[in-house]
């Protein structure tokens, strides 16, 4: 174990993902590491190798392939960098499953909750008791993770609830796709609005556990809303797309949740964008025709 600080960013090996690994490399020290992780080698080990050769980066950068689906393997790592490295300093957890407009929200749905969902509970269980003092740890989300944008009859599977009941909630969301039962139990058909405001409520059921301890420590538990990005994830939601922000100014705000000095306690546990908490109980609900990415 050394005193080097330790990166890690899931989903890095494009988008937004490879921009924040970037800035961590460009903004970290000689000594400290950034490990870029996604579920391919061949992308992981090229994006690792060409974001170690850019001309701003400082940290040393490795690719490591990481499947966040797969429990035992965050596990695994989060043992590895415990034995290693005594914990993690940073970890933004960004990983996210592609899905066109044309395609069944219904039929897509398990692999899309197992990436964004099921996948971020394991980071929280896995790296969250490995993050050293004055850690970061970040859950990429948006805006419409706010409770407001789902149907107030589901509103207490969520607010207050510890990540267990979070866990539950989404199992439950799960199991009204397969069976058809969504709408009539007020879910969305919309994947997006209810896998968004789930990881916000798991973000903040952990953060709650720990916030007194953290905040002495100077720790930030948080989920982050990056705003719109031009991203090929994104891109074929937006009906203009002429705002939005390149993945490299998108992570500029993040990154400074990562490397500002003084943990702000308005914003542990809440979902921020651009450096300010959004209100929990703020949202509608989307008509359903209305599928366009909210940033």
């Amino acid at each position: 174990m050394n005193d080097s600080r330790i990166a890690l960013v899931t989903g890095a090996n494009q988008g937004l993902g490879r921009a924040l690994a970037e800035g961590l490399a460009a903004r970290m020290h000689l000594d400290d590491l950034v490990l870029l992780t996604g579920r391919n080698h061949h992308r992981v080990t090229k994006a690792a190798h060409e974001v170690g050769l850019l001309p701003g980066t400082r940290a040393r950068v490795e690719g490591r392939v990481l499947d966040v689906t797969d429990g035992d393997a965050v596990a695994a790592l989060a043992d590895d960098l415990r034995a290693r490295h005594g914990g993690v300093d940073v970890v933004i957890s960004n990983a996210v499953a592609r899905l066109l407009p044309e395609e069944s929200q219904a039929e897509r749905a398990d692999e899309f909750i197992d990436v964004s969902n099921t996948a971020t509970h394991t980071i929280l269980r896995a790296l969250g008791p490995i993050l050293r003092p004055g850690g970061r740890l970040l859950v990429v989300a948006s805006s419409l993770g706010t409770l407001g944008h789902l149907d107030p009859r589901l509103h207490h599977l969520f607010d207050g609830a510890d990540l267990d009941q979070v866990e539950y909630a989404v199992e439950s969301w799960r199991s009204a796709i397969h069976h058809r039962t969504t709408q009539e139990a007020g879910w969305p058909l919309w994947l997006n609005v209810p896998s968004k405001v789930a990881q916000v409520a798991a973000v903040r059921a952990v953060a709650a556990e720990r916030r007194a301890h953290d905040l002495a420590a100077g720790t930030l538990i948080a989920s982050v809303c990056p705003g719109m990005v031009d991203t090929a994830t994104s891109r074929p939601w937006f009906s203009d797309y002429s705002q939005a922000q390149t993945p490299a100014q998108a992570a500029e705000a993040v990154l400074d949740l990562v490397f500002t000095e003084h943990v702000d306690p308005t914003l542990y546990g809440e979902l921020v964008r651009y450096g300010k908490a959004l209100d929990w109980h703020d949202g509608t609900p989307p008509v359903e025709q209305d599928r366009m990415v909210t940033p």
